[in-house]
């Protein structure tokens, strides 16, 4: 019932995103399978706003953001602001028309699951994608400033995690169960992925690196395979730093490449993205030769560990770009 990756937000968890692939994958066997047989395999507009407690959070949160982004409204029946933004969100998740699902969580049922979220204040709106929370705003905000967000939520969802929302019928009753997927055949490399992943989740590090490393002799072209081995080695090197004295050789030495590289290691890791991208970039700016060479490798390192469709990533190469030439 606990919020996954919530330490890790910056970082791809890869389990999660093994699954939304999967997840996509039997939502389009079962959308053909419904259409063989008349049916749609869709929702009805009602079902886009759905009431979460604790007990159904794994079920109507976890496994639903594998096929469909889950937005989270924390509210209360005290909370004033809440009742002006609530009612914004139902019609915005009926309007979006399945590219997004909302879920309301009543924190005086659910103090638990406000605690796990760090929810400080209400309203406060998150988002689970294929099982990793992110914060999305506390507070009031403009219908603008709320469009604008979920629009930047669904294109992440949709280039990143290939989640491309779920159908929606208006004929559909409330409450009917769109059509039960297919099994997806096995591919050639489950099994070594899914020991990596074990072995990534166990913390066998070095296992992990070994056991993408064979899927990737097999096939060169495995994408998960490749995201997977870059952010095993991450882990791997920064699992015996200091990261106080990391933080302080990089403060003290703006110019040394192995410093920065270090330092963005660490940022990395605790979900800084752009600080990470930023620092190597600032570093390419300073350094020459192959102290240069060194930090422009390691920023194309960490592209792969957060992906490539990721807009943190397009943004930071064109910068990269721009500081070397």
């Amino acid at each position: 019932m606990q919020p996954r990756n919530m330490s890790m937000s910056g970082v791809v968890d890869l389990a999660a995103v093994k699954q939304a692939q999967e997840a996509k994958a039997k939502a389009e066997q079962a959308r053909a399978e419904a259409a063989r047989h008349g049916g749609t395999g869709a929702v009805s507009p009602a079902d886009l706003v759905i009431d979460v407690d604790e007990a159904g959070f794994e079920s109507d949160v976890l496994q639903r953001s594998t096929e469909v982004p889950v937005v989270i409204d924390f509210w209360a029946e005290w909370c004033e602001p809440c009742k002006q933004l609530s009612p914004v969100l139902e019609r915005l998740a009926v309007e979006y028309n399945g590219r997004f699902l909302l879920a309301k969580i009543d924190v005086d049922a659910n103090q638990m699951l406000m605690q796990q979220f760090g929810v400080q204040g209400i309203p406060a709106v998150f988002a689970v994608v294929a099982g990793q929370a992110l914060p999305l705003f506390q507070g009031a905000a403009s219908e603008t400033q709320i469009r604008q967000t979920l629009d930047q939520l669904v294109q992440v969802a949709e280039e990143r995690f290939g989640l491309t929302g779920i159908a929606v019928d208006p004929e559909a009753e409330p409450g009917a169960q769109p059509a039960a997927a297919p099994e997806r055949p096995a591919g050639p490399h489950d099994a070594a992925l899914e020991a990596a992943v074990q072995a990534l989740d166990a913390g066998d590090l070095a296992g992990a690196v070994q056991a993408y490393k064979n899927v990737l002799g097999e096939d060169p072209g495995n994408t998960e395979a490749k995201l997977g081995l870059a952010q095993a080695e991450l882990l791997q090197r920064v699992q015996n730093a200091d990261p106080q004295r990391v933080r302080q050789d990089a403060a003290d030495k703006p110019g040394d490449a192995q410093a920065q590289i270090a330092a963005a290691d660490l940022d990395l890791v605790g979900g800084h993205v752009e600080d990470a991208f930023g620092r190597l970039i600032d570093a390419v700016r300073v350094t020459a030769g192959d102290d240069r060479d060194a930090v422009r490798l390691r920023l194309l390192e960490l592209f792969e560990v957060v992906g490539a469709d990721d807009p943190r990533v397009a943004v930071a190469r064109r910068a990269l770009a721009r500081a070397l030439y």
